[in-house]
């Protein structure tokens, strides 16, 4: 009998890369189910999309009020009122004392790339820095600015010039800010003269690297580092933003602002949209033509993300993903003392993270195993980490109470019963070895 996954490894470039073998056939705020009718837990969210919860009404009634009226033009033949409102919001709203303007693209990884465009016509200078742990894209300069090989960067050849890479602090693996800042000062004493480089590119929170926050004194002296030699800021919230931390943007939690924001992910719950908003001066420097794309802006997502920015004001989406965060960050805390293989518990809002060591190691073995034990319960969950080592938590920030708790529930269970399996297999291990010492 052939399966779904049969299907699939025969139609599909095994580079696509799946989590679960799970084959959605509805979803509902933060439930899914299966072609089968299994019921699951989504603590994943589309890596930090639905962040309203799967099929928000409004959302959905959003969309279709726009599927009435038209479904795409091309906004540079033929613009449309709703994108222009909704640069006029993002304008208010994106961290910044100073006239803004945007513009939309599709990705994540298109609003990176137009933010370096942007820089670069606006500065007249080449290069970027990034930090070790970054993910920008998979695209040729979001895999270069991402700080991580395995899968990203592997067997694609050369990476695009300009590019440097800072440690990023991280007092946890060893990396202090006082490290990260002797290592910038070496790059531009060794490597490159600040006046080459156009910008600083920084996720507030390490998404893919491992949910890592940026400490608010690191970020508040980039920023300065940034006025004293002429370079811009870029923050990259695709991931952080919408309220996920505890904030509308994360960029709040510092007191600094970027000079460019790349957004993308919550922004449309669920609709393929990204923004990048910047200071005016920057934002204006292209010439018409120089920026957009074909599905730029489109209409449905447009309407979506404007529904997205009502529901998260209306039903204090902010707050709720701050207690929220601190409900599960203190569950996972309750099972320190009986599981030593917790070295970390982080992440602002309802952005957290958990990380693994056995022994002094980083493990991704058990980190696999306590997401697997989620699953066969019913919870989607999501790893990362340079290490492979993080469980990483994103539900929607809608999630109700009741399924909340039973997801909590889940979890304590799942990392109880990796250990469980863990100690079970140390001491196999450990009669093979007398066993073979013996003989």
């Amino acid at each position: 009998m052939t399966t779904m996954t049969d299907r699939k490894n025969a139609a599909i470039s095994r580079g696509v890369g799946m989590t679960t073998q799970i084959y959605a056939d509805r979803a509902e705020n933060a439930e899914i189910w299966d072609k089968d009718g299994n019921r699951y837990i989504d603590f994943a969210a589309g890596i930090a999309v639905v962040n309203t919860g799967h099929r928000h009404p409004r959302v959905v009634q959003a969309i279709k009020d726009q599927l009435d009226r038209f479904t795409h033009t091309c906004h540079q033949v033929v613009p449309y009122e709703n994108y222009v409102s909704l640069a006029e919001r993002l304008n208010r709203l994106v961290p910044g004392d100073f006239e803004k303007k945007t513009i939309f693209a599709t990705t994540g990884a298109e609003a990176v790339e137009n933010a370096v465009k942007i820089a670069r016509h606006h500065t007249g200078r080449p290069g970027i820095v990034a930090f070790t742990g970054a993910f920008h894209g998979r695209t040729f300069m979001g895999m270069t600015l991402t700080g991580k090989v395995q899968p990203y960067k592997a067997g694609f050849g050369a990476m695009m010039p300009d590019v440097w890479h800072l440690p990023f602090p991280n007092e946890l693996h060893g990396v202090s800010q006082a490290d990260a800042l002797a290592a910038l000062d070496k790059l531009f004493k060794a490597d490159v003269d600040p006046a080459r480089v156009a910008a600083i590119i920084v996720e507030p929170v390490q998404g893919e690297g491992g949910f890592y926050p940026v400490p608010s004194g690191f970020m508040q002296t980039l920023r300065a580092l940034c006025d004293d030699h002429g370079m811009l800021l870029i923050a990259d919230e695709v991931q952080t933003g919408f309220a996920r931390t505890g904030k509308l943007f994360a960029m709040e939690h510092h007191g600094v602002a970027a000079d460019i924001t790349c957004m993308a992910k919550g922004l449309g719950g669920g609709m393929p949209i990204s923004a990048v908003t910047g200071r005016a001066e920057v934002m204006d420097g292209p010439n018409p033509g120089g920026l957009g794309g074909t599905y730029a802006g489109n209409p449905l997502g447009v309407a979506a993300a404007h529904a997205v920015l009502d529901i998260i004001e209306d039903e204090g989406l902010s707050e709720r993903a701050e207690r929220l965060g601190q409900r599960l960050k203190q569950r996972l805390a309750s099972l320190r003392d009986d599981v030593p293989e917790i070295v970390d518990i982080r992440g602002p809002g309802l952005m957290n993270a958990v990380e693994f060591n056995v022994g002094a190691k980083p493990s991704p073995e058990f980190t696999n195993k306590v997401r697997e034990e989620a699953l066969s319960r019913g919870l989607i969950l999501l790893t990362c980490g340079v290490y492979g080592n993080v469980i990483r938590f994103l539900p929607p920030l809608t999630v109700p109470d009741a399924v909340f708790d039973e997801a909590l529930g889940i979890i304590e269970d799942s990392v109880r019963a990796a250990r469980g399996a863990g100690r079970h297999q140390a001491a196999q291990d450990g009669g093979l070895m007398a066993g073979a010492q013996e003989a």
